[in-house]
C-alpha cells in the first residue's frame, strides 16, 4: 500500500490542457447578436446530437459568410455564461498574431465533427465544467497555447492534432491562442 501511495505521489500531475475538452465543431448557423456590436451568435455542431449555442467576439474580424459552415475548434467543458443576454455554451478558439490580427483555428478537411483534438504526451480525461471553472484549467492551458512557425496550433510546442492532421491558422505565426 505504501509503495502505491509513493508511486502516485511521484507520478507527475496531468497537465492543465489534458482536462480541457477541445473538439472539432462545424458552425451550422450564425447571426449578429441583436444588442452587442462585437458578438456573433452561433449554433455549432460538436457531435452531441443538438448544436450548442455559443457567442464569440469575432464580428470585427469576420463576416457572416466567412463564419457560416466553417470547421472550428471549440472548448466544450466551460460553464455556460450569459453574454449580453445570450447564454454561451463553449468558446470558439482563435489566434491573435503579434501584430494583432485575429484568425480562427482551422480544423483540417476530413476531421470529424465532435472528435476531441489532442496534443501528443498531454492526453487525459476532460473534467466537468464545474471543475474547469474552479481549477481554471483552460486559463492555465491558454498560457501554453501558441501558433508555431509552421502555422500549427500547438501547446508547449506540440501540435494540436485531429485524426485528419494538424489544426492550423492562415498567417498568425507566433500568435497566442484564446
Amino acid at each position: 500500500m505504501a509503495a502505491a501511495a509513493a508511486a502516485a505521489a511521484a507520478a507527475p500531475a496531468a497537465d492543465a490542457v489534458a482536462f480541457c475538452d477541445l473538439r472539432v465543431g462545424r458552425i451550422t448557423k450564425v447571426w449578429h447578436h441583436p444588442t452587442a456590436e462585437r458578438l456573433f451568435c452561433e449554433e455549432i455542431d460538436v457531435g452531441e446530437g443538438a448544436p450548442r449555442q455559443i457567442a464569440s467576439g469575432l464580428r470585427e474580424h469576420y463576416t457572416l459568410e466567412q463564419m457560416a459552415n466553417r470547421a472550428v475548434v471549440v472548448v466544450c467543458n466551460l460553464k455556460p455564461r450569459p453574454l449580453q443576454g445570450f447564454e454561451s455554451n463553449g468558446m470558439v478558439l482563435a489566434a491573435t498574431s503579434p501584430a494583432g490580427k485575429v484568425e480562427l483555428l482551422e480544423a483540417p478537411a476530413g476531421a470529424k465533427v465532435g472528435e476531441r483534438v489532442s496534443f501528443a504526451g498531454f492526453e487525459g480525461e476532460a473534467c466537468t465544467p464545474a471543475v474547469m471553472g474552479k481549477k481554471k484549467y483552460f486559463d492555465t492551458a491558454a498560457e501554453g497555447l501558441k501558433v508555431d512557425d509552421a502555422l500549427r496550433a500547438s501547446y508547449k510546442g506540440v501540435p494540436m492534432m485531429t485524426s485528419a492532421g494538424a489544426v492550423v491558422v492562415q498567417s498568425a505565426k507566433g500568435g497566442s491562442i484564446h
